[in-house]
């Protein structure tokens, strides 16, 4: 017979919660921990121990174990503009369960299916509210903290464009931030909350309420000239407070604006909690969470995958943001870490491509300090991909690092999406684009092919083997495709894309047309059909003007 498994539950013996201790030997297994949640992680440490061992036998251990963070949790922008399918998510929430995150946020604007506002989701492929109920389950089953989401001040733009909305708005014109001097956008934000709130068990809620852009300069101007545009801001969030409050929810809330006005920072509800983002490698964590700390505001520092904006990520500068996050934050009396998984630009980076800075984030977030020394790689082959051959790990580590070798390297974004998305016209000169050459462009192409050139070889075992290899191919073909058209605009003498040579643009055409398809049939293998008409028509539009004659 086989040696017993026993678990069993005790604070006394396992003071930290979530902690436990491991046991494996030659009379059995033994899982001791502090509460559920350490028992249901001290699984989790068996299932990766198995991983490792493909022989069946269990090498002997002992381990006590621990987080460092309390909460710690991933953010998917499911706004801009993919919303995963429900099979998407789940297993989305075995994965980050089994690395041992214990929140989940999907950032929303528009995409929750609000009874009094179709014209809104319509055409979004929202979350329903039978679809949130059914997460929240499976991930209470999972011990995962299905957070609610719902930006509330700024960012509102998909809201405001329709005519029936834009007396709402700071802007008379509809722009993406709510009027905050207006009592009609409190009780329009009311009603959406009530609406929303009931189909999560959280009581946590976050409002967002960031980069509020246009705030003190339309209808809120007087009120700013008065009184300051950051007491204004302050006003505003403390309504929403109250409004949170009264349905018996802790807020979050994105701290750039606030930050932005620290003499404000005491002011703020001793009940509230901060999130305090930042997404480059050296982002000021320590100075902000400072800055909270001694206001008395509980905080998160919130570090992101670095993949929106890059098509195939940006290692370093998630690897090095993800520590300086975890560091910072512990060194500040931070109470959560959370990774941010953005989808601006159309989201156009497959979610494996996000692995890496979810894993890392969850490993730093664990124990920053014993996972100094990780081998990510290794460790996104064996618990992400399930690449016996060792390739995929190394694959996404490299090809997220292809960019800097195109002499481009700027905050939040890269080459590649400048050439596809954000700088297709006008002169090359004066830009950042201006660093690049067509040696530095040609040296990325190859790396490129180089990197993907092993893709063959790897050897996944997962369910979704066949998508990610597609998912990484249409990412890595895009890329390609971005350094061709750089060195077609450089060689051309720096002009805009649609002033290229006729014969030239002919030739691109022919080589990002068939890629459109491509990227639309990847992105349906986990994501709903709402948003893909306005992610693939930004390939579309730069595909016109490589057509227009």
């Amino acid at each position: 017979a086989s040696p017993p498994t026993i678990f069993h539950a005790d604070p006394k013996a396992i003071p930290r919660a979530q902690g436990y201790s491991l046991s494996v030997a030659a009379d059995g297994i033994r899982i001791s921990a502090h509460d559920e949640a350490g028992l249901f992680y001290g699984l989790m440490t068996l299932r990766q121990i198995a991983r490792h061992s493909p022989q069946g036998k269990l090498p002997f251990v002992q381990i006590e174990d621990w987080p460092e963070f309390p909460n710690r949790g991933v953010l998917l922008d499911v706004s801009r503009d993919k919303v995963p399918e429900m099979e998407t998510l789940y297993a989305l929430v075995d994965r980050l369960s089994e690395w041992k995150c214990n929140q989940l946020q999907l950032y929303t604007e528009h995409t929750f299916a609000y009874r009094d506002h179709p014209i809104v989701w319509r055409d979004a492929s929202p979350m329903t509210p039978a679809q949130t109920r059914a997460l929240d389950d499976y991930c209470r089953e999972r011990f995962v903290e299905f957070v609610p989401n719902q930006n509330s001040f700024g960012h509102m733009d998909r809201w405001l464009k329709h005519e029936q909305y834009k007396r709402l708005a700071e802007m008379p014109e509809g722009g993406s931030d709510l009027c905050g001097v207006d009592p009609e956008c409190e009780n329009f934000i009311a009603g959406l909350y009530a609406d929303l709130l009931p189909n999560f068990s959280s009581r946590h809620f976050n409002v967002c309420c960031d980069e509020t852009w246009s705030l003190g300069k339309g209808r809120s101007k007087e009120a700013a000239d008065q009184k300051g545009v950051g007491r204004v801001y302050l006003d505003f969030l403390l309504k929403i407070h109250d409004l949170v409050a009264s349905h018996g929810r802790t807020m979050m809330f994105w701290g750039d604006i606030i930050m932005q006005h620290p003499e404000l920072i005491p002011e703020l509800p001793k009940d509230v909690i901060a999130m305090e983002w930042g997404y480059e490698a050296e982002h000021p964590f320590a100075e902000h969470g400072k800055k909270f700390a001694e206001s008395g505001i509980p905080f998160y520092v919130c570090p992101g995958t670095s993949a929106w904006n890059s098509l195939v990520g940006r290692t370093d500068n998630a690897i090095q943001n993800l520590r300086n996050a975890a560091q910072n934050g512990l060194a500040n009396g931070a109470v959560g870490y959370l990774v941010t998984d953005w989808g601006d630009g159309g989201h156009w980076q497959p979610l494996p491509v996000s692995y890496l800075g979810y894993a890392c984030g969850a490993a730093f977030s664990w124990s920053y300090e014993a996972n100094q020394k990780l081998d990510i790689r290794r460790a996104l082959d064996v618990h992400a991909f399930q690449d016996s051959a060792g390739i995929m790990g190394r694959l996404a580590y490299d090809l997220g690092n292809a960019y800097q070798k195109t002499g481009v390297t700027i905050p939040n974004s890269t080459l590649y999406y400048m050439l596809l998305q954000h700088r297709t016209e006008g002169p090359i000169a004066g830009t950042a684009l201006e660093h690049s050459s067509t040696e530095s462009l040609t040296v990325t192409i190859r790396l490129i092919d180089d990197i993907m050139g092993s893709l063959p070889n790897a050897k996944m075992s997962g369910p979704d083997a066949e998508t990610v290899e597609r998912e990484f191919r249409i990412a890595a073909d895009l890329a390609r495709f971005a350094c061709r058209l750089g060195i077609s605009r450089i060689e051309a003498g720096g002009v805009g894309t649609s002033e290229l040579p006729a014969e030239e643009k002919k030739a691109l055409a022919a080589e990002l047309e068939p890629l459109i398809p491509a990227f639309r049939q990847v992105w349906l293998e986990r994501n709903r059909s709402g948003g893909l008409k306005d992610s693939a028509g930004r390939l579309e539009n730069l595909l016109a003007a490589l057509k227009k004659s």
